[in-house]
C-alpha cells in the first residue's frame, strides 16, 4: 500500500509543490514536443481535467507557459498570459535549465516578471531538463475594464 501512495505523491508531488488545486482550470501555452510530458500529467491528475490549450476563450484559473529563448520577448509572452487568467491567478513560467537549449537567464526572467506586473516566487526544479518560477498576478493592481 505504501509503495502505491508513495507512487501518487511522487506523480502529484510537483503540481502540488507549484500550488495546483483540484477542480482549477489550467491554461497551457507554448507546448511543443520538447516539454515535460510527467510534469504536464502530475498537474491534470491533480486538477482532475486536461489542460486547455491556448484557444481555450474563457478565464483560467492558472496558466503554464513553456518558454525557451528563442521564443520571442518573454515580457510580451507574460503580459499575453496574464490576460487569460483571473484576478491574483498564477502563472508556471517553464524555461529550459541551465546548459539547455533554449535557456533563459534568471536576470530576464526577473526583469520580465517585473515589466509585466508580476511577482516572482524563487525558481524550482519541475523535471530533468526545466525549471519553473510561479508568478502572481497582485491581486488589486489589475483595473476592471
Amino acid at each position: 500500500m505504501s509503495a502505491t501512495a508513495d507512487h501518487a505523491e511522487e506523480r502529484t508531488g510537483p503540481a502540488v509543490r507549484l500550488g495546483f488545486q483540484p477542480e482549477q482550470v489550467v491554461q497551457e501555452i507554448g507546448y511543443d514536443d520538447d516539454v515535460d510530458q510527467e510534469l504536464r500529467e502530475s498537474i491534470e491528475e491533480v486538477i482532475g481535467s486536461d489542460l486547455v490549450d491556448e484557444d481555450y476563450d474563457d478565464v483560467a484559473d492558472a496558466v503554464v507557459l513553456w518558454f525557451r529563448d528563442d521564443d520571442g520577448d518573454l515580457t510580451d509572452a507574460l503580459v499575453d498570459a496574464t490576460t487569460y487568467i483571473e484576478e491574483g491567478g498564477s502563472i508556471l513560467l517553464l524555461t529550459p535549465k541551465t546548459g539547455r537549449t533554449g535557456y533563459v537567464e534568471p536576470s530576464d526572467i526577473s526583469e520580465a516578471s517585473t515589466t509585466a506586473g508580476l511577482s516572482a516566487s524563487k525558481s524550482v526544479s519541475v523535471g530533468k531538463d526545466w525549471s519553473g518560477s510561479r508568478l502572481v498576478t497582485p491581486k488589486a493592481a489589475k483595473s476592471k475594464k
